[in-house]
Parts: structure tokens; C-alpha cells; sequence
């Protein structure tokens, strides 16, 4: 399996910018799809964004198309998402993904702990 931790958050006023990393262990990187979700509170969890194995296909949540940006670095195991223009609305606790080949990349197989991101008006 992996291990996944993710790091990043914190605060930040509307307009602002911030970048979340998540770093594996465990099994090769390049084995898994990653993704992002967040959960704010008193609602689910949902989904924020994707990337293949290879980095080559993404996906993204509507409201975010456009402000946040995905990637990987198969060489350091690690998924960033970039996040401009944040919007109170984004506030949540961010957590990152891992899914298995063969696993649809919105109900992953691992989870990582989450970090905070606060966006203040």
C-alpha cells in the first residue's frame, strides 16, 4: 500500500494563492492515479481534482477549473495542487488520494490526513 502526507495549508485572504503537496511512500509512485478532495464542514467530501499515472490526463471539479492546477513529479512522489484566485467558498480540508489501477480516480484506495486551507473574505 501507500502512504500519503500532505502538506501546504494554511491561511489566506481571498485573491490569494497557495500550493499543497502530498508526499507517497510505500509502493512505486507511478503505480497510482492521485487526486485531491476536500470536505468543508458540515458537508461531504468531494472531489477537487485528478492526474494520471503518467501525468499526461487531468480532471477538475467545475469550480475550480481554471484556478487550480494539478500536477505530479514521479521522480520526488509527489502531487502538488496549485490553487490561485481562492475564494472563501474553497475553505476545507484538503485531502489527497491515491488510486490503484483499475480504481476509479473519484473513489480512490488510500487517503491521506488532510491539511487546512482557510480563505478569509
Amino acid at each position: 500500500q501507500v502512504q500519503l502526507v500532505e502538506s501546504g495549508g494554511g491561511w489566506v485572504q481571498a485573491g490569494g494563492s497557495l500550493r499543497l503537496s502530498c508526499a507517497a511512500s510505500g509502493r512505486p509512485f507511478s503505480m497510482y492515479a492521485m487526486g485531491w478532495f476536500r470536505q468543508a464542514p458540515g458537508k461531504e467530501r468531494e472531489f477537487v481534482a485528478a492526474i494520471s499515472r503518467s501525468g499526461d490526463s487531468t480532471r477538475y471539479e467545475d469550480s475550480v477549473k481554471g484556478r487550480f492546477t494539478i500536477s505530479r513529479d514521479n521522480a520526488k512522489n509527489t502531487v502538488y495542487l496549485q490553487m490561485n484566485s481562492l475564494k472563501p467558498e474553497d475553505t476545507a480540508l484538503y485531502y489527497c488520494a491515491a488510486s490503484s489501477v483499475g480504481r476509479s480516480w473519484y473513489r480512490p484506495d488510500y487517503w491521506g490526513q488532510g491539511t487546512q486551507v482557510t480563505v478569509s473574505s
